[in-house]
């Protein structure tokens, strides 16, 4: 996996922070205070600038409105679910729709589909959250990520790869509320990545899908196993 500086953290679940070589903090789908795979040493926030938020699920957005209070970052979603923050504190909103890209400083943001539902747990109201999504992110140094959120397979991620090429793949693999590792293994000979990192695994019992029953079902692609807290950067 090469990231010509970028440094990638997995928080568990489907929570990654990553830093530019030019010094700004990522963080894609905020679930880290309340997040059990989260060690404790990265439970406390220290700095973002961005938050991109597939959905508005608890466990993807479950901290952002904590995590918006404290850093103001600019805020990243879908128009539904960037009202919902902005009614809840958020001040720097910029939100999207699937197939838009904007720039953000020194990275470009697309917001491409994802095939999941979405509703957020407002109290005991359940608020409409627009639709589910999956992000490209193409950093300063040339580098581009594709978090596809919590997801089944579909053929357009055939698209995704002719139109953005992402390199570097993060694939739900639990299992019974997204893919499982044989459709993720389907959806990396769609997307062709040269590295996918497993996500979204291992967090509650019903997740049972695991990297290493992944790595059996993908030739020539290489799996990532990362445990939670862990930091790449090359």
């Amino acid at each position: 996996m090469h990231l010509k500086g970028l440094q990638l953290t997995w928080l568990g679940h489907a929570t990654f922070r990553i830093v530019t070589p030019g010094g700004r903090t990522v963080i894609i789908d905020p679930w880290i205070m309340n997040n059990p795979m989260c060690p404790a040493s990265e439970k406390k926030v220290k700095h973002v600038d961005i938050l991109l938020c597939t959905h508005g699920h608890g466990d993807h957005i479950g901290d952002a409105v904590e995590i918006i209070k404290q850093h103001n970052p600019q805020v990243v979603g879908i128009p539904e679910l960037c009202g919902w923050l902005q009614k809840k504190g958020a001040k720097k909103i910029a939100m999207m729709n699937k197939g838009g890209t904007q720039t953000l400083g020194d990275i470009k943001v697309t917001m491409v589909h994802a095939d999941h539902s979405c509703g957020i747990q407002d109290g005991d109201q359940l608020i409409y959250g627009g639709e589910a999504c999956g992000f490209v992110v193409e950093f300063e140094n040339g580098v581009k990520i594709y978090h596809a959120g919590d997801t089944n397979v579909f053929g357009d991620m055939a698209i995704i790869r002719e139109l953005y090429a992402p390199e570097i793949v993060m694939l739900p693999i639990g299992d019974h509320f997204t893919m499982g590792p044989r459709e993720a293994a389907y959806a990396c000979n769609l997307l062709k990545p040269t590295t996918v990192i497993p996500m979204h695994f291992g967090t509650f019992p019903v997740l049972t899908g695991t990297p290493g029953e992944l790595q059996k079902l993908v030739l020539g692609i290489e799996v990532v196993a990362m445990k939670p807290g862990a930091t790449v950067s090359n």
